[in-house]
């Protein structure tokens, strides 16, 4: 997942800007990043990469987003955004982070700018790749608990579970884990609720 240093220099030479160092990157220097299809992520100050999805991993996110876009359709408690999305963290946590998905409550919707959400998420959700289980069962559960994002999903599809994370006094608590044939529930969206059935495909 972290990228390799000399994979950028090509570009930035290009453009004569000169390569951070070590925990030294900002969301300027994001900015300069190759539009190339891969997902660039600074955490820390450190710049991650990760491949292009993969087809399931897309089609999980399109139909739970399905699911979310219905009920805040009837709900109008806030707003649900999908990957690729800037997200600055506070104290430059992550800066930027990309959830798969995303949401916002009604009364924060201030921090959702032009360009980039500046803020922690009401909730985030992640889909596991084969490639990035660590990344997002550690490093980025680690940083959103850090960042105060009250609720954090992870979706694995290759072993069909959910698991919702609630933070309780700054640390996240299990809510629980489905499977199939079992309805996933949320504490920060009241009142929704989605089977695994339905957001991962057989």
């Amino acid at each position: 997942m972290r990228l390799v240093r000399e994979s950028v220099t090509a570009t930035y030479a290009a453009q004569t800007v000169q390569l951070p160092t070590g925990c030294a990157w900002t969301y300027e220097d994001y900015a300069l990043l190759p539009d190339d299809g891969k997902r660039y992520e600074v955490i820390r100050g450190e710049l991650y990469m990760s491949a292009a999805p993969r087809p399931l991993h897309q089609r999980v996110i399109f139909r739970l987003s399905y699911f979310l876009e219905s009920f805040l359709e009837v709900h109008k408690v806030g707003t649900a955004f999908g990957a690729p999305i800037d997200v600055l963290l506070p104290e430059k946590l992550g800066d930027p982070v990309q959830p798969d998905i995303l949401f916002v409550r009604e009364d924060r919707l201030g921090i959702v700018g032009e360009t980039y959400i500046e803020g922690a998420p009401d909730l985030a959700i992640e889909v596991l790749s084969p490639s990035n289980q660590a990344h997002d069962r550690s490093l980025k559960y680690l940083l959103y608990e850090e960042a105060g994002v009250p609720e954090y999903w992870i979706i694995d599809p290759l072993d069909r579970t959910v698991e919702v994370y609630v933070l309780q006094d700054g640390t996240y608590e299990q809510f629980g884990k489905w499977s199939d044939g079992e309805t996933v529930r949320s504490v920060v969206l009241r009142g929704f609720s989605v089977s695994v059935d339905e957001i991962i495909p057989k």
